[in-house]
């Protein structure tokens, strides 16, 4: 009984085998194995991105990028930068209907009034930038955060370098931290 439950496992095993290798010689048409399968296992476009209309802050994001990144204790913009902001004057130039909002952040030795304070230099920075490249500074406003919502909080160096930054938000309406900020509304209209 023992030997003969030893062939029936080894002749399921042959059959398994002969079965994968009719598959890798010619058993199975190559487009058939190669073909992606049935939409929406790995190549459903990703959520939010799937039609991403000319002009949406999805554009903006994918097409200009919205995060500057500064080393550290500085507010002077670099290349990497100042492509950036040049892509982002450039689509801004394309898109006059959104005001910016500019946020700066810091992530940098020194106390809580120094870092809002180099936060608000690098925020002043980028709009500085930007309105040497055309966009209108009635568009923007800028307010400096500090340490505040940090992207990680980290004691690794260049894991802080990702809350050295400023991200430019896209926004329809002034909020409260805007110096034009009157009901929510442009003061010119």
């Amino acid at each position: 009984m023992h030997h003969a439950r030893r062939r029936l496992q080894a002749a399921s095993l042959a059959l398994i085998l002969a079965a994968l290798v009719a598959g890798c010689t010619g058993g199975a048409r190559p487009e058939s194995v190669l073909s992606p399968g049935p939409r929406g296992v790995t190549d459903q476009p990703a959520p939010g991105y799937a039609e991403v209309r000319p002009g949406s802050e999805e554009d903006f994001i994918m097409n200009a990028g919205r995060r500057i990144y500064f080393s550290a204790g500085s507010a002077a913009l670099d290349d990497v930068a100042r492509e950036t902001l040049d892509l982002q004057a450039s689509w801004l130039a394309s898109n006059p209907r959104w005001l910016l909002k500019l946020q700066g952040y810091a992530d940098d030795p020194g106390n809580y009034p120094k870092n809002v304070s180099l936060s608000e230099k690098r925020a002043s920075a980028v709009m500085d930038y930007l309105a040497s490249k055309g966009v209108d500074p009635r568009r923007m406003w800028a307010k400096g955060y500090g340490k505040e919502r940090p992207v990680r909080d980290c004691a690794d160096i260049s894991c802080k370098a990702l809350n050295r930054r400023v991200v430019v938000n896209l926004r329809a309406e002034f909020d409260e931290a805007a110096p034009q900020f009157k009901n929510g509304r442009r003061l010119d209209g």
